[in-house]
C-alpha cells in the first residue's frame, strides 16, 4: 500500500497509476484495506433495537448518511455479529451517536458475552426501541433492505426521527478513541 503525502508535501514517494500494479485477482488485500482504513476515521454509534421484547445493541463505526431526502441511513453488521441475528429479523432499530464521553459505552456495546444494557443508562421510546441516554444524538427508523457484502450485511434505513443534543461526538481511529477540537486552518 502507498502512502499519498501531505498536501502541502512533495509527491516524490507516491507510485503514479502507470507504476502501481494492480492485484492479480482484482481485489485489495485484507491488510493493506484494513490499513487504510483504521487510519480514517468514524464517528461511534450503537445501534440498538428490541427482539422480542428483549433490547440488543453493539457499537458501530460505519454508519453513513445515504440520502436526505428522503431521509436513509445505513450501516454494515459482520455476519457472526451475536447481534446478526436480531437485526435480521428487526423492523426498525435505533441509532445512538455516541459523545465524546461515552468511551466506556461503546466498549461495553463491543463487547461480547456480557448483559450490555445492565452496563447502560438507557430509556425506552414511546414505541419501544431502547435509546442511551447522554449521546450527541440519535435516529431511528424502519429496515429498508439487508444487502449482503462479503461478510457482512449492509443495512439501509428509513428514518422517521431523531434527536440531537449539544454534545461533541465520540471519533474511532487507528484503534483509538479520539475527540474532535476546533480548529480552523
Amino acid at each position: 500500500m502507498t502512502t499519498a503525502p501531505h498536501p502541502s508535501e512533495p509527491d516524490h514517494d507516491v507510485a503514479h497509476p502507470a507504476e502501481a500494479a494492480p492485484p492479480l485477482d482484482g481485489a485489495l488485500d485484507r491488510e493493506s484495506f484494513g490499513a487504510l482504513f483504521r487510519r480514517h476515521p468514524a464517528g461511534v454509534a450503537v445501534v440498538t433495537l428490541l427482539d422480542d421484547g428483549v433490547p440488543v445493541g453493539f457499537t458501530a463505526t460505519s454508519v453513513i448518511s445515504v440520502s436526505a431526502q428522503p431521509a436513509v441511513l445505513a450501516f454494515s453488521i459482520n455476519d457472526t455479529s451475536s447481534s446478526w441475528p436480531a437485526v435480521s429479523r428487526a423492523e426498525s432499530v435505533t441509532i445512538n451517536l455516541l459523545a465524546a464521553d461515552q468511551r466506556q459505552v461503546s466498549t461495553v456495546f463491543a463487547t461480547s458475552g456480557v448483559d450490555r444494557f445492565a452496563q447502560a443508562d438507557w430509556q425506552q421510546l414511546p414505541t419501544g426501541e431502547p435509546v442511551l441516554r447522554g449521546t450527541s444524538g440519535w435516529i431511528s427508523g424502519h429496515v429498508l433492505q439487508r444487502v449482503p457484502a462479503g461478510g457482512s450485511h449492509l443495512v439501509l434505513v428509513a428514518a422517521d426521527r431523531a434527536q440531537v443534543f449539544d454534545a461533541e461526538p465520540l471519533v474511532y481511529r487507528n484503534r483509538a478513541y479520539h475527540q474532535l477540537i476546533e480548529y480552523e486552518i
